[in-house]
Parts: C-alpha cells; structure tokens; sequence
C-alpha cells in the first residue's frame, strides 16, 4: 500500500512545505508520444489545491490517519477513474487523462495533486516532459483489488484509451513485470489454446498449467495476496493478457534467459532474441509471426 514513507519522488503528507515537488511544467506542444509534457500545475485554477497545499507541517500521521487520507484520496469519481486510467501502466499527461475522464485538464491537475501528495501516483519527467503514472506494481494492485472489490467478478475491466504505439512498444514491452503487447498476448493465447490457463472470466492456470510450470524450472511458492493468475488490459491490443505472479515468474525467467532484452537506451520495449524465439516455439509453439 502506498504510504507517505516510500523512497520514491512523491509528496508526503508528514513532509513539511519546503520539500514538495516543484510545479510540473505545463503540457508542451513539442513533447513526444511517448513522453508528452504533463499539464500538472502547483496549483490549479480552478481552486483545486495544488502540491504546497496539500503538504501539512507537523508530526507524522497516524496509522489509521494515513488510512484515512489514502481511502479520501481514491473517494472521488474523477480521481478514481484517473487511477482507472493508469493501470495499465504508461505515463499520460493530464491532457491525456482529461480526454480520458472527460474532464478538463485544469481540474485534472487538482486531482493529480492530491493523488501524488497520497503516494497513488508519481510524476515521471524527461527534460521540460512531464507525465503522471501509477507509483509502483503495488500500487496498481491495490488500486485494482479495490476496483474487482467493488464489483464483484470484475477482471481487470478498466477501460484504457486505444492508442498508436510504435515499436518495439506495440510488439512487446514491460507491463510492470509481465510480458506485454503481441507478445505478451501470443503467450496468453497459447497457454490458453494449450489448455495451461482459463480466461474465461476470471484467469486462472489449470493443473496441466501448474505442471508446465514445474517442468520448466518456474516456482510459483509466493507470499501476499497477489493471485497466482490474473489479467491486463492491454492498452495496445484491447485484450486481456496474462499477468499474476506466474507470469511474472515467466518474463524474469525470460530476461535472465535473454529471451527478450530491453534496449541499451532504456525504456519498457522487448526484443525477442534468437534464443527466446526457439524458447517461445518450443514451450508454446509461437513463432515470430506472433509479436512480428
């Protein structure tokens, strides 16, 4: 859960005035795709509080007072459905995420300031760029356990806005910590063809899954409630690919393997190497035509 301790670059509510973040430059028209200019302001003119206002001077809060500023954090439609928004993972603008809500970016940069003071989301930023994200893989499932919570049976069902990804991005990438893009769906429809995982409703790996597993070195023995299988929408393909610890297990497999490697400028995109395309074709019998 995201509290007002973490290392990460997010206002805390027990951190007094000086140290918040400086004001996110306004959304710049020369800002890339892939890392456009955030329209987040120090404080918003629609009265909204911005970074300094939210940061309270005094004694670290209590538990249950952290608690209770996290609950009113998420208390709000728009705020929810900005959270909504970022599961998936990638940075937006608010710009973006206002086209995404419906609500105008000058009240969407309120509630990116009292969802980064809350420690929900952080601010990403790239020379003059700057963008909004989910603060960390944690963060994103306790946002998403809250949303299957309220809506029982719900998987993953948060909507994210159809967009263009160049490569390797659309091919594949990161999503957090589990393959993502054509190649992360290509797993997904051969587990499930194979008979190694449900996707019918809620995902969940079969015992002949759990056995392919074993038999590729891949432990699933893990703590905390994170599920074994579970689903992403995929902001690319609008699929649901598969994520959960196992497949988590299974892309750090692939990593370490140099299946897929990341490129040496950084970033989330995957290249399938040699060695990961015989790897795919023999465990799952996908060949490059799958993420091509």
């Amino acid at each position: 859960m995201a509290t007002s301790s973490r290392t990460h670059s997010t206002v805390s509510a027990a951190r007094p005035a000086a140290a918040a973040s400086p004001a996110v430059p306004a959304e710049s028209p020369a800002a890339s795709a892939e890392s456009p200019a955030a329209s987040v302001e120090s404080s918003g003119p629609t009265g909204e509080p911005g970074f300094a206002e939210l940061v309270e001077v005094g004694e670290a809060p209590a538990p249950a007072a952290l608690l209770a500023g996290l609950a009113a954090a998420l208390a709000d439609e728009t705020r929810a459905s900005i959270c909504m928004a970022l599961l998936e993972g990638r940075a937006w603008t608010a710009g973006e995420l206002g086209r995404m809500t419906g609500v105008a970016p000058s009240t969407v940069s309120g509630h990116l300031a009292k969802l980064i003071a809350a420690g929900i989301c952080v601010v990403e930023r790239q020379g003059r760029c700057s963008s909004v994200r989910i603060a960390d893989a944690a963060t994103a499932r306790l946002v998403d356990g809250l949303a299957t919570y309220a809506v029982p049976g719900r998987d993953a069902a948060h909507a994210a806005p159809v967009v263009s990804a160049p490569d390797p991005l659309a091919g594949a990438r990161l999503c957090y910590d589990h393959l993502a893009g054509r190649l992360g769906m290509a797993v997904t429809d051969a587990m499930e063809a194979r008979g190694l995982l449900r996707t019918d409703g809620l995902f969940a790996l079969t015992h002949e899954g759990r056995e392919w597993f074993a038999q590729a070195g891949i432990g699933l023995a893990h703590e905390g409630r994170r599920p074994v299988a579970s689903s992403c929408l995929d902001w690319t393909e609008r699929r649901r690919h598969f994520g959960g610890v196992a497949a988590a297990r299974l892309c750090a497999l692939a990593l370490r393997s140099r299946w897929v490697e990341r490129p040496a400028e950084g970033g989330r995109g995957l290249a399938v190497t040699e060695a990961g395309e015989r790897a795919f074709r023999e465990l799952l019998g996908i060949d490059a035509s799958g993420w091509e």
